[in-house]
């Protein structure tokens, strides 16, 4: 076997995937956070990486992914999408702040699947399941993650019961129930969905995910790293996203690990992770680690916000993930950054203008970070900046009106 499981808490080594499953996914010391270790020469990655080679989707890290068989895999063509060189915020860089830096964006909402970053982990988990006959499935989901999971496991066979929050976008509900799959709208926010699907998953018995630590997730994630080194040859210095659970910044530290086995001279970039003033936990929790000087223990210090927020994929107002999140931007010499939601769309004005494309309001959030991260100083001159936007506007049509108004 290429993998083992191995719990983050006590260290004791779980077994592959079918040990998981059959453990409702959580170590004898009841910890439900395991991470995927392979004994896979790890110098094999100077190949997979190279420059020469042209993916089909993120099966092409087969050798660094958790599944024993290529038989059963199932893919729409995702994970292998281009990161573009986005010369005008290079541009700009330049001229406003007279900052030389080289900007580059993953546009993930050119995956095949739903045209998120969330597809990876839908392909990976719908793959799993069917290599492990998991026949049936729940989470709760804000809206990216119901739309991919609800398509990849339609195509999969396995059938799916989502939990969305009551401000899930329409076109989202719409592109669920299209699918043939079970969608229940809560009557309140994504906590009481979370806290419905948890309820179905106990009284129904069905495998439930395991949120933003779960392995499937990260794995499938991490690939980001490996696709850096493919395309762009190197590991960026900065590193920019959007950020409400925490998944992809858990992911992308996972990546780096591995590939340090294979490129040992490359280092964790600078995180910096953004979040729109209507939905800002982390960004506060950061504010008063920072004015505290980081006292033992501030990782745990977070609040809860109530969102008053429309962009509902960003709608995570208790940052459960802060513990583990919060000490990966702080050791990469990272910040979290607040945007202001009121007038977001006028950095989907720009894009279009420059692009030619609509970008989804996720998507506007992190580039507006970039914008606040030159005004701050968290950009400097030199760096390689990668922008990890999330989706364009097909499930946001609203965004798309306000960029055109």
């Amino acid at each position: 076997m290429k993998y083992r499981l191995v719990c983050r808490k006590c260290g004791k080594t779980i077994g592959g995937f079918a040990e998981w499953f059959r453990q409702d996914q959580l170590c004898e010391c009841g910890s439900n956070h395991a991470e995927a270790v392979y004994t896979t020469d790890y110098r094999l990655l100077d190949k997979l990486c190279s420059s020469d080679t042209e993916p089909e989707n993120l099966y092409h890290y087969y050798d660094f992914l958790p599944i024993e068989s290529r038989e059963g895999i199932v893919s729409f063509g995702e994970g292998a999408v281009p990161i573009e060189e986005w010369s005008f915020l290079s541009d700009f860089a330049r001229s406003k702040y007279g900052v030389d830096c080289r900007v580059v964006v993953c546009r993930n909402d050119l995956n095949r699947g739903t045209g998120t970053f969330k597809d990876i982990a839908a392909s990976l988990a719908a793959t799993l399941f069917s290599q492990h006959g998991v026949n049936e499935y729940c989470l709760a989901s804000t809206g990216n993650a119901a739309t991919a999971y609800a398509t990849y496991l339609a195509k999969a066979g396995v059938k799916f019961d989502v939990f969305a929050p009551n401000d899930m976008y329409d076109e989202t509900r719409e592109a669920i129930m299209a699918t043939g799959q079970n969608l229940t709208v809560s009557t309140g926010g994504y906590g009481q969905a979370k806290a419905e699907a948890a309820e179905f998953h106990k009284e129904h018995k069905v495998m439930i995910s395991a949120g933003n630590i779960d392995p499937i997730r990260v794995e499938a994630k991490k690939t980001l790293v490996f696709e850096c080194m493919r395309q762009l040859g190197r590991i960026p210095d900065v590193y920019m996203q959007a950020v409400a659970g925490g998944t992809s910044p858990i992911a992308f530290e996972k990546g780096m690990r591995e590939i340090a086995a294979a490129y040992p001279h490359h280092k964790m970039p600078k995180m910096l992770l953004v979040q729109q003033d209507t939905c800002d936990p982390m960004v506060q929790a950061w504010e008063w680690a920072v004015e505290n000087g980081f006292p033992e223990g501030w990782e745990k210090h977070f609040p809860s916000v109530t969102p008053r927020t429309r962009i509902s994929i960003l709608t995570a107002g208790t940052p459960g993930m802060y513990p583990l999140v919060g000490p990966i931007v702080r050791n990469s010499g990272g910040c979290f950054l607040r945007i202001s939601e009121e007038g977001l769309e006028e950095y989907g004005r720009i894009v279009k203008k420059e692009r030619g494309i609509y970008m989804g309001p996720a998507s506007a959030v992190c580039i507006a970070g970039f914008y606040e991260a030159l005004k701050k100083g968290d950009i400097r001159d030199g760096n390689l900046v990668l922008l990890n936007t999330g989706e364009g506007c097909d499930r946001a049509r609203w965004f798309r009106k306000a960029i055109d108004a």
